[in-house]
């Protein structure tokens, strides 16, 4: 039911944060404002092919209407130190932000990560081998369970290394500006390394 997504107090809410009236809203999306107005109090739909005109008409992304909240963007900068990571998990997808974002892949919204301290299960060797960092974590690389990826995080960007089942899980990082090592495992997420 599209009510889980598209709520009508957010389309009202929105509506009125722009200032429009339904009649308003109405003549910019092609519907009426009767139209507008039973979906703002719950006894109506919009139509899935309004969905894209609807979002652009209250100035919000599609991803935001259907999550039924706004993302607000306080961290205008994008300070590496905030990276947030996600991964599909229908296609394996990964993809970064540098602070809280509204993430979708196949249909899906993603959570972000929360990074864990490394356990025994997921232990690391960092060494340093001449300007670079030697990475190696001690886990098994089967089919069903492995690392699917080692970052390095800097000051300038992150540096994402796939890893792929039964491979060795070692990669190389250059040491320079490097702040932040994580290891993420498809059965038990996102770890700290460094």
């Amino acid at each position: 039911m599209i009510n889980q997504y598209i709520t009508g107090a957010m389309i009202k809410r929105l509506r009125e944060a722009k200032k429009l009236s339904q009649k308003d809203l109405a003549e910019k999306i092609c519907v009426t404002d009767k139209a507008v107005s039973k979906w703002e109090t719950g006894r109506g739909y919009p139509d899935i092919s309004l969905v894209e005109p609807l979002s652009q008409a209250l100035g919000v992304s599609v991803i935001e209407l259907l999550a039924g909240e706004c993302v607000t963007n306080t961290n205008r900068a994008g300070n590496m130190s905030r990276v947030q990571f996600y991964v599909c998990p229908v296609c394996g997808n990964i993809i970064q932000s540098t602070g809280n974002a509204v993430v979708s892949c196949c249909g899906i919204t993603l959570p972000s990560l929360e990074a864990e301290v490394a356990d025994s299960a997921h232990a690391a060797t960092v060494e340093r081998v001449e300007d670079e960092y030697f990475v190696t974590i001690h886990h098994d690389m089967t089919k069903m369970h492995y690392i699917s990826f080692i970052a390095a995080v800097r000051g300038d960007g992150v540096e994402i290394k796939k890893m792929y089942p039964e491979q060795e899980a070692s990669v190389r990082f250059k040491i320079s500006g490097t702040k932040h090592l994580y290891g993420y495992c498809n059965h038990h997420g996102l770890f700290t390394l460094l």
